[in-house]
């Protein structure tokens, strides 16, 4: 394989990889909007929020690896909205908030920065 076809592949994994984090964003923004809307349970409203959290902790993980291409500033600034994500998500499990809008918000940017 020739060095373009390497670079091939790994552009090609690249773009997997972020339509991967898009598709699953998309999840969790679909959660968080019915959560929003008042149409989950309890229990469906904390695993929505356990879910949320739980991407945002792998993203924070990878973000920190060193392995992780992003630019350092990016990745620290990626990092600092995971954390603050949350950190968010926990208050409203917790009941200690209640307004959804800004996770909800947050993550569509991400998102979509992600196509």
């Amino acid at each position: 394989m020739t060095l373009s076809g390497y670079e091939a592949v790994i552009e090609d994994s690249g773009r997997e990889a972020r339509a991967r984090e898009h598709r699953a964003l998309d999840h969790g923004i679909d959660l968080l909007q019915r959560l929003q809307r008042g149409d989950l349970l309890p229990p469906e409203a904390a695993e929505a929020l356990l879910y949320i959290r739980r991407l945002w902790a792998f993203f924070v993980q990878d973000l920190a690896s060193p392995r992780n291409g992003l630019p350092e500033q990016l990745r620290a600034e990626l990092i600092s909205i995971g954390l603050w994500i949350i950190k968010e998500a926990d208050r409203i499990r917790q009941e200690q908030a209640t307004d959804v809008d800004e996770l909800v918000a947050i993550n569509i940017v991400i998102r979509d920065a992600l196509a």
